[in-house]
């Protein structure tokens, strides 16, 4: 289904990472993949030991837990999106080894006002923390295009997908506030991307909201146990797993699909219940 075909997998921080979920898929559906963590970059100036030792341990994590699920061969590298020359360099190295991209997944987002699964107000935000989180979570779709198109290595008629969840349509249960806003915004840059990479390009961007997860870091570090329960029995299908957007995310990469500006859900149902 996706031979010959390469896409770039950001967002994998773990082995139970939703990202990393995807990578499998595409491999078992013969595609290949390349994938991207944070951690230190030559871009990096001036880092305290803390943020140092944090970036060194998230890299490792995310170095073995590509190496563990998709194999010693796997291409990773990392990549703060915050960082223009990071961005640059990871464009020219993948255009040096000739690896063409046929779409990518958008799975990367930061918000530093969620601690101990509690979350700061909305009034309580910081210009700075929000801020942060909408260049991390969301513009980041904007310059990972640039750059990528800017070293010819996103081919024409490719595929982008971004990942999101209801909370940036209403308000909900979930203890997302900042976070919820920066993923609407990815939802309108999403859409935005499809009509300016369609019309010039051939390339389709669309967004998906799946299931409160708890598999993952992310998750882990801001859903409770009470708000996945509460989403899988309000779901008329329960809660979507991560095998199925994994299936859906292989969907839209095909290039057989003329689908785009879509944002689409793999919740169980879970966005008609009100």
């Amino acid at each position: 289904m996706l031979d010959n075909q390469t896409f770039l997998i950001t967002g994998i921080a773990d082995e139970n990472s939703l990202a990393m979920k995807t990578a499998e898929k595409i491999l078992a559906n013969n595609g290949k993949v390349v994938c991207t963590g944070l951690g230190v970059t030559p871009f990096h100036k001036n880092l305290s030991e803390k943020a140092e030792s944090f970036l060194n341990k998230n890299y490792e994590d995310f170095e073995n837990a590509c190496k563990k699920v998709l194999g010693n061969d796997v291409y990773t590298a990392p990549l703060d999106v915050t960082l223009p020359d990071s961005l640059s360099h990871f464009a020219d190295d993948l255009k040096t080894k000739n690896i063409a991209l046929n779409g990518f997944l958008h799975a990367i987002a930061m918000d530093k006002t969620i601690r101990n699964k509690s979350v700061k107000p909305m009034l309580e935000v910081t210009a700075e923390e929000f801020n942060d989180t909408m260049n991390v979570s969301a513009f980041s779709l904007v310059t990972l295009c640039h750059a990528l198109l800017a070293n010819g290595v996103l081919q024409n008629g490719a595929s982008i997908v971004s990942l999101s969840y209801i909370a940036a349509e209403k308000v909900s249960f979930f203890p997302y506030i900042n976070m919820s806003i920066a993923k609407a915004a990815l939802e309108r840059l999403t859409i935005e991307m499809a009509y300016e990479l369609g019309k010039k390009y051939g390339i389709r961007a669309n967004a998906i909201r799946f299931s409160p997860y708890m598999g993952s870091k992310a998750g882990n570090a801001t859903l409770k146990v009470e708000d996945v329960e509460r989403a899988n029995r309000i779901s008329p299908l329960g809660n979507a797993l991560p095998e199925d957007l994994a299936h859906e995310i292989v969907h839209l990469f095909r290039k057989e699909t003329r689908i785009t500006g879509e944002i689409r859900h793999v919740d169980g149902g879970f966005h008609i219940m009100g």
